[in-house]
């Protein structure tokens, strides 16, 4: 049996950080989704990633309370198509119909054809990793609004930004970059909580990490995307899951991950 409704929730739901002037973090529950675009300048906006299920009334209110009464939703953008991830997105296609795009090795979980794999149940002794069978793992059916990102990297609605396909924890995740300023969403690439402690994940607690080891799939891959990320050496980045990190404290802790990772994230049963 798999929840619909997640009643887990966190200290830091509904609460929200700018980042920059144009990129805003928002805590829907446990996950974060981003808001890019700067409302001193317009009330239009492009929505990373789309939170946890029946989550849209929520969105739209934060998107309301950062861009006005007025705010415009120009697209989505989805880092992947985990549950907590796309929880929202067919109720903000109702409300919004606007494009969404995606990577095309994710396709198959956004059109109904695929789910994903059964959790690793075992990959840690963390209670949110003994209660991952319960999550959603099914496909969703966004064809009618789906768009697959172009291969040259470039995202059409998120001029001077670009996405990197850093697959692992699922085939066509990606993050979001932006040379000007080294600025990254890195999705769940890597995180700032320990994301199977049920404790971690109610208060929040720091602590950089892979990405969530009871949904990702290929850890060489995961480890791969990881490197790939600490040699852009982004200046501030905001993850899927936990607080955002800026500056020293980004660079240390996310090159020390790169070169722990095999060590510290890998869970023993997949070594």
């Amino acid at each position: 049996m798999f929840l619909k409704k997640m009643p887990m929730t966190s200290v830091a739901d509904g609460s929200g950080i700018q980042v920059l002037p144009d990129l805003y973090c928002h805590t829907v529950q446990i996950v974060n989704i981003a808001f890019v675009g700067n409302p001193s300048v317009s009330s239009e906006f492009v929505l990373v990633d789309a939170g946890m299920p029946e989550s849209e009334e929520k969105i739209i209110k934060a998107a309301k309370e950062r861009f006005g009464e007025n705010a415009v939703c120009k697209a989505i953008v989805l880092t992947h198509g985990h549950f907590d991830h796309v929880g929202a997105l067919e109720g903000l296609i109702k409300k919004w119909n606007v494009p969404v795009y995606a990577h095309f090795a994710e396709k198959p979980f956004l059109t109904g054809e695929s789910s994903y794999p059964p959790p690793n149940t075992d990959a840690d002794s963390g209670l949110v990793t003994k209660l991952s069978s319960m999550f959603p793992r099914h496909s969703i059916d966004i064809t009618t609004h789906l768009h697959i990102l172009p291969e040259d990297g470039t995202i059409p609605v998120l001029p001077g930004w670009k996405y990197i396909h850093t697959p692992g924890h699922t085939p066509g995740h990606i993050s979001l970059f932006r040379d000007s300023d080294q600025a990254l969403i890195a999705g769940d690439a890597f995180i700032n909580v320990e994301q199977e402690k049920l404790y971690d994940v109610l208060t929040q607690k720091q602590e950089i990490h892979g990405p969530p080891q009871y949904f990702t799939t290929d850890w060489q891959e995961a480890w791969n995307s990881v490197k790939t990320l600490s040699q852009l050496k982004p200046l501030v980045a905001v993850m899927g899951h936990g607080l955002p990190l800026a500056d020293d404290e980004l660079r240390t802790n996310l090159d020390k991950l790169a070169r722990d990772f095999g060590a510290t994230e890998i869970p023993e049963n997949k070594k």
